[in-house]
């Protein structure tokens, strides 16, 4: 069986598509649902893709990884700037973790430069677009299996 990687998505993700789409794309969240099913497939992994808007439910996911997934790649949306909780049960989920975002968030509003996850990071990626996920997902095929894009 291919590792698990768990790919958590936070708060008004589900509006990929018609959110601010200069911003954020056009893509929805079930394109980049889809990118990652593929991009798993060709790195030898499996991937679990969730998106809620309630931070509990995150956390239930995240605490639920540990010794079951082999990493997490989180896109913590607005949670990223204001949720020490998310940051503690990452850690506490002993797991990989890979943080994305898909606008360059240094390039934003100054209250979005600081996260509480990049610190406990392996890696972050900022405004790659949807091809982030792809990136860390391809990272965790090479750390995991040796797979070569």
């Amino acid at each position: 069986m291919p590792p698990i990687v768990l790919v958590l998505n936070g708060p008004n993700l589900n509006l990929l598509g018609t959110r601010e789409p200069t911003t954020y794309g056009h893509e929805t969240l079930a394109d980049i649902s889809a990118l990652c099913a593929r991009s798993a497939e060709e790195f030898g992994l499996a991937v679990e893709f969730r998106q809620t808007n309630h931070e509990g439910e995150l956390l239930d996911w995240i605490c639920g990884a540990r010794g079951r997934c082999a990493g997490i790649v989180i896109n913590p949306a607005a949670w990223t700037h204001t949720c020490v909780a998310i940051r503690d049960a990452l850690v506490a989920s002993e797991l990989p973790v890979i943080e994305v975002h898909l606008s360059n968030v240094h390039a934003r509003e100054p209250f979005r430069h600081h996260s509480f996850v990049s610190a406990i990071a392996s890696a972050v990626l900022t405004g790659f677009g949807s091809h982030g996920y792809r990136l860390a997902l391809q990272h965790f095929g090479q750390r995991l299996l040796g797979v070569s894009p």
